[in-house]
């Protein structure tokens, strides 16, 4: 008996132990399975609460988004790409979150429909501009909200619609390691060195003459800068006589239309127009042969009319006014001035110069009258005579 006392305790201990470990396993259980029974209560409870458009766990508000506000009012933005860009992301104005992204539709046009909810609190102008920006390089997305350079006008309300001339996207990281591959890889990089070493082989021992070449365009670019309004002035020109020549296309076609007999009567006697040429050039060459062989004696004609014209140039009115009286029947009034009665007398008195050979020579001049000589009365008949 004493030695089965202390199996038997031993016995005991075990058993009290592992009933322990037992109730403790036990108490566990049924507290993980109170609380998971709680949690599931708390879940059926909350989600008696949604409105009845809830989809899913994406329709559940994020924590730390923007405060929405009591009045949050809708806008809708066109975009061309919404890549990476989720509902639920932020609306931003001045970096500063003021909504979030309710949905995003594709349009009729195949734009994208970003729906956004803003805080009614958020005051922009009618014409504001919406950008999809990145956070950081690897960060989130969001739209951006910005009031145009003006300062824009009206203001944006409930049911708006930012149209896709108004909205931008920001360069991808995508795109920049795809344009950076493509340099690379397969774009100009590799040509470097070609175009290096042949603008090496071909400026190469030629530095004045690129240089002076240089200083010439220079001087060109100058020159035409200088005269930019010419050359503007002469387009404007240009442009003015292309708008005349249109206004005037029936005209114009009139006119070639009138050319063409003309033309072809041109065309028929062209053996006639060129006999003429031929023999307006052997006109020519007897002209000049003709002028060449009497130029001494044109010269010498030329010097011995010089007297005569210089003469004539002294004589200033004189002469006229002598001609109105020679060679006028019945006389002018310009005679009547010299009439002083009834009768008229006039005498020519020619005198040449001394040396002059007068052909036929005179031999018998007659004698001039004396300042003394009487007149006989005329008969009556005689008239007005001289």
């Amino acid at each position: 008996m004493r030695r089965s006392t202390p199996t038997r305790e031993r016995a005991a201990s075990a058993l009290g132990r592992g009933a322990l470990t037992t109730g403790r396993v036990a108490g566990l259980t049924v507290g993980g399975l109170i609380a998971l029974g709680l949690g599931f209560t708390l879940a059926v409870g909350g989600v008696t609460v949604l409105p009845q458009g809830f989809q899913g766990v994406e329709d559940l508000p994020l924590p730390g988004g923007a405060d929405l506000g009591d009045r949050p009012y809708t806008v809708t933005a066109e975009l061309d790409d919404v890549l990476s860009l989720v509902p639920h992301s932020a609306v931003r104005v001045n970096d500063v979150a003021v909504g979030r992204i309710s949905r995003i539709e594709l349009g009729d046009d195949w734009t994208a429909r970003v729906t956004m909810q803003i805080n009614g609190d958020v005051r922009l102008p009618a014409d504001a501009t919406a950008r999809l920006g990145q956070s950081s390089l690897l960060g989130e997305k969001y739209v951006q909200l910005a009031a145009p350079p003006g300062g824009g006008t009206g203001r944006l309300s409930d049911g708006s619609v930012i149209p896709l001339s108004r909205t931008s996207r920001s360069t991808e990281v995508e795109e920049v390691f795809g344009a950076l591959s493509l340099l690379l890889n397969g774009g100009g990089v590799n040509q470097l060195r070609t175009i290096t070493r042949e603008l090496n082989a071909a400026l190469g021992g030629r530095e004045p003459e690129v240089r002076s070449m240089l200083r010439r365009v220079n001087t060109l670019v100058t020159d035409l800068d200088d005269h930019r309004k010419d050359i503007t002035d002469a387009l404007d020109a240009v442009n003015r006589l292309s708008s005349t020549l249109a206004h005037r296309k029936d005209d114009v076609g009139t006119v070639l239309t009138g050319l063409s007999p003309g033309l072809k009567t041109l065309e028929r006697q062209r053996g006639s127009l060129l006999t003429m040429l031929r023999s307006l050039d052997a006109l020519s060459g007897v002209a000049v042969s003709t002028v060449d062989a009497s130029k001494d004696d044109m010269i010498a004609d030329l010097r011995a009319l010089a007297p005569t014209l210089k003469e004539l140039a002294d004589a200033g009115a004189d002469l006229p006014d002598a001609l109105q009286v020679l060679v006028t029947y019945p006389f002018t009034d310009e005679v009547l001035n010299g009439v002083k009665g009834d009768y008229l007398n006039a005498y020519l008195s020619v005198v040449a110069l001394p040396g002059t050979q007068v052909i036929p020579p005179i031999d018998d001049p007659l004698p001039l009258p004396s300042a003394t000589a009487t007149t006989a009365p005329a008969s009556p008949e005689a008239g007005d005579g001289s």
